[in-house]
């Protein structure tokens, strides 16, 4: 099958795209999305072939984002709501945690909230403590509501067509690092291709260690893979893609075969995705284990500003490569 390199933000922007033509319902809402386009140009020419009508810049009111996308689809309609970065993502809170992920629960399935949260993630690029975040575990602690982490074109654009036809609002955060980065896709891509709310995914077969991962935690899995395969280690990368629902199947499966695991993730130390897998391996596949778990994350500090310690700060191939030795 024919295929050709496509940045993830090009790949994001055909989902919109494809599904805004398919259903009049979905609407995007959101601060600079229309006249200027989307801050990460996401959303370059959707004002000039869809209208203000279904558009909509906002005010500069994450509050406000995060509410009206709620009432909105509860009325019918299904809302692409984007937070600029995640970090603001947190003004909207109440909004997402209290209203978005319960609104079926309260009413007993009679409202439902058909909507996406669409958020730019991750660390980096000297954008400061206030900006460079990667709290994706916080939401995903929430039952009600699903979140998506994208690690590559392909992904990103069967996920989100998926997120934007759930009757279920999903959390789809986007690695800023990621949204340039160049990956595959079918050039007879079906409109209808869609991915599985929930499905993880092999993204490099082995049997010494399981890498398991997401987003851009992929991106330093696959480069670890392949320096350990130069020392004829064979790692096992897992892409969970979703973090809510969890595909902990996939994981078990893997640990089955490499009874090792390292888990690699851009966000923080502390209370984080990482603790949660260790946890439930080692809770349902202690047999298994030959070997302690080991975690790559971000070192727990605000992110510094300064690019060389910025660097020191953020997980990274060599960091995966040295977890995995410690361990075989």
């Amino acid at each position: 099958m024919a295929a050709r390199n496509v940045a993830m933000r090009e790949a994001i922007r055909r989902a919109l795209r494809e599904e805004m033509r398919r259903d009049e319902n979905v609407f995007i809402m959101g601060e600079e999305v229309a006249h200027w386009q989307g801050t990460h140009r996401v959303t370059r020419g959707f004002l000039e072939e869809f209208g203000e009508r279904r558009v909509r810049d906002t005010p500069i009111s994450e509050m406000a984002i995060g509410g009206l996308a709620v009432g909105a689809a509860m009325a019918g309609l299904r809302p692409v709501a984007e937070f600029m970065t995640i970090n603001f993502a947190f003004l909207a809170l109440d909004a997402i945690a209290n209203h978005a992920a319960k609104v079926r629960y309260f009413f007993d399935g009679m409202f439902k909230a058909p909507l996406v949260y669409r958020a730019a993630s991750g660390w980096g690029n000297q954008a400061t403590a206030s900006h460079s975040h990667a709290p994706e575990p916080i939401f995903a602690h929430f039952p009600g509501i699903y979140v998506g982490c994208p690690s590559n074109s392909l992904d990103a654009y069967g996920m989100l067509k998926a997120s934007i036809r759930d009757d279920n609002p999903v959390l789809f955060t986007e690695s800023i690092a990621l949204y340039p980065k160049p990956s595959p896709m079918p050039d007879d891509l079906n409109d209808d291709y869609l991915i599985p709310i929930g499905k993880g995914d092999i993204k490099r077969e082995g049997a010494d260690v399981s890498l398991v991962a997401y987003a851009r935690g992929v991106d330093w899995a696959l480069q670890a893979a392949r320096q350990l395969a130069r020392d004829d280690i064979e790692a096992e990368v897992v892409d969970l893609r979703w973090l809510r629902p969890l595909d902990m199947e996939l994981v078990y499966n893997s640990f089955k075969k490499t009874n090792r695991c390292v888990i690699v993730e851009e966000s923080l130390p502390m209370y984080s995705f990482g603790g949660e897998i260790a946890a439930n391996l080692q809770e349902h596949m202690f047999d298994y284990m030959d070997a302690p778990i080991k975690r790559v994350a971000a070192e727990d500090v605000p992110l510094p500003y300064s690019k060389d310690i910025e660097l020191l700060a953020l997980p990274n191939a060599r960091k995966v490569v040295d977890a995995v030795k410690e361990i075989l």
